[in-house]
């Protein structure tokens, strides 16, 4: 290669790059619904036997941006203390009542409520009432957490040592620091 060549290779080899990567993230361009009660995509995820998630923007969605669902839960309690190494996480009651722990403060959020949970803080929320409880989830960016969510949904989580756990955590950006809430009603 003679050597004019190879001094202006990188430079046009830039524009074709930057054009490749701008290509790929491409937000989609048609808006869509979801109705109440569905899953963007018909396929909701179960986690802890009885705690459904339906995806409402998906990570497709917003090339990462942000991820949304709605939580419907049955059960009392909720996730460990845990925080996100890159997602702030905003919560918003839709039904029934929630205790949520976010760093040093302790809130109780109703129907109409929403706390915020910032990266990097510690945080667990706990399902309080009896009945049916629902809430709309937000991560921003979205990162891995819809993948992390869908991995957990799977059988095969329960067959995982905690070890594996802490590693899948992990590598979805989520660290466990505490146990989850435990509260009187």
């Amino acid at each position: 290669m003679k050597r004019r060549n190879f001094l202006f290779a990188p430079f046009l080899a830039l524009p074709i790059a930057s054009f490749a990567n701008f290509n790929k993230n491409v937000r989609p361009n048609k808006p869509f619904r979801v109705e109440n009660g569905k899953d963007r995509f018909n396929e909701s995820i179960t986690l802890f036997e009885g705690d459904t998630f339906f995806t409402k923007v998906s990570t497709k969605d917003t090339d990462g941006d942000m991820f949304i669902f709605e939580s419907t839960r049955v059960k009392k309690g909720g996730p460990p203390l845990h925080y996100h190494y890159e997602q702030d996480e905003w919560f918003y009651i839709l039904s029934g009542e929630f205790l949520f722990k976010v760093g040093e403060e302790t809130f109780t959020a109703k129907a109409g409520d929403s706390v915020f949970g910032p990266r990097m803080i510690p945080h667990a929320f706990a399902k309080t009432n009896e009945g049916e409880a629902k809430m709309l989830i937000l991560f921003q960016p979205a990162g891995k957490m819809e993948a992390h969510f869908k991995a957990v949904s799977q059988g095969s989580y329960k067959l995982l040592t905690n070890a594996e756990k802490h590693k899948l955590r992990q590598a979805n950006g989520t660290e466990v620091v505490g146990p989850a809430l435990t509260y009187e009603k």
